[in-house]
């Protein structure tokens, strides 16, 4: 029995045709789809529970291991020494990844305080959006029992060409833009 996510089956039945439609692409191949999510949470360095807590919550939320990134040389102004880690990341891809979406769109966004909606302004120029988030507790899989608080980074990588095609795309799926007041 296979199993498909339901942004994956909405993708394929209902969003490729309205890309298609608006942006007149001649084969199917052009039209933009969503390859992958980066899922990135910077730590402090100086405890070694916070590295073990950003792991296990990072693993939690995204339904997949997570990896410790090390620096890559010395600093002294931060007193780091290479080899340190300093950050946690998971990539997502395929099912996994449109299960995420899924859940940051439908359950943990709506639990932001006072949600506006997303920046509509965070895409880098090549088709991938950065979404920041401040507090890792809007996810339901988290415990409430830290003791600090850690924010994350959120990469949507397309292989859309211009930002307005993956913005159109990522509407599609549900992300929640904020109207910008003219």
């Amino acid at each position: 029995m296979n199993y498909y996510p339901r942004l994956k089956i909405k993708y394929n039945e209902n969003i490729k045709l309205k890309l298609k439609q608006k942006f007149l692409y001649e084969c199917i191949m052009q039209i933009p789809k969503l390859t992958k999510i980066v899922i990135n949470q910077g730590i402090n360095i100086s405890d070694k529970n916070t590295l073990n807590h950003a792991m296990e919550n990072i693993s939690l939320i995204s339904g997949q291991k997570a990896i410790f990134c090390q620096s890559k040389r010395d600093e002294s102004g931060f007193q780091l020494r290479k080899g340190t880690p300093i950050s946690v990341k998971v990539t997502l891809r395929k099912n996994r990844m449109y299960e995420f979406l899924d859940r940051l769109i439908n359950i943990a966004l709506p639990r932001v305080r006072d949600f506006q909606g997303v920046n509509p302004n965070s895409f880098d120029g090549k088709g991938n959006y950065n979404l920041g988030i401040r507090e890792q507790i809007i996810f339901p899989e988290i415990k409430k029992d830290f003791k600090k608080n850690l924010g994350m980074n959120i990469t949507f990588v397309t292989n859309a060409k211009q930002d307005k095609e993956a913005k159109y795309l990522l509407y599609l799926f549900g992300l929640p833009f904020k109207t910008l007041k003219q």
